[in-house]
């Protein structure tokens, strides 16, 4: 049986693609305001560098190095699964949903220490910022990961190899968004 609408004459894109764009752009609507608001702010609130030299620069650092080899990976699963190698396409997903996975598990910790030293959300307006933009952002690296392994699970079988390029193109745009967040919330001091 084939796919109904599997893509949009009018422009030529697959269905699945323009989807993913589609989630994206929404995407970049939520994080761009919150990250809009969080700089407004920030430059209103000089004392909260004070506070924000309370984040703990080195695990934000290691999470970024996670998360940017993470898409290499999920890069190298996309040309396997262009070149019909759905086994290795998995295989190359499951590494990304490690680092996706060790993302979350060094957040975790991070986030126990700087609760444990008195820095919670209701701490100040900029700890409210950065667990609320932290936690947005660590909710999106969980909801890939979920949905990578679906895909990844499909992958495995050689079917709907297709899927890997989607969910890549998710998987950047999560990379791309902490790359904004780490220096606004760890380096700008």
């Amino acid at each position: 049986m084939r796919p109904i609408a599997n893509t949009r004459s009018a422009a030529g894109i697959p269905t699945g693609r323009l989807a993913v764009w589609w989630v994206v752009a929404s995407e970049i609507v939520i994080f761009g305001g919150l990250l809009a608001s969080y700089v407004m702010h920030r430059l209103a609130h000089p004392a909260w560098a004070e506070q924000a030299m309370h984040t703990n620069v080195w695990a934000g650092g290691f999470n970024t190095l996670v998360l940017l080899t993470s898409s290499l990976s999920a890069v190298l699963a996309h040309k396997a699964a262009e070149e019909g190698d759905g086994p290795k396409a998995a295989r190359l997903l499951g590494y990304t949903m490690l680092g996706g996975a060790m993302f979350v598990v060094v957040k975790a910790f991070e986030w126990t220490a700087e609760i444990q030293a008195g820095y919670t959300i209701t701490s100040s307006t900029f700890w409210s910022f950065y667990y609320s933009a932290a936690g947005l952002h660590g909710l999106h690296v969980i909801g890939g990961v979920v949905i990578m392994g679906f895909v990844a699970a499909a992958a495995r079988r050689n079917e709907e190899l297709h899927r890997v390029e989607l969910i890549g193109i998710y998987w950047h745009f999560v990379d791309i968004v902490w790359i904004f967040l780490f220096p606004l919330l760890y380096i700008a001091k």
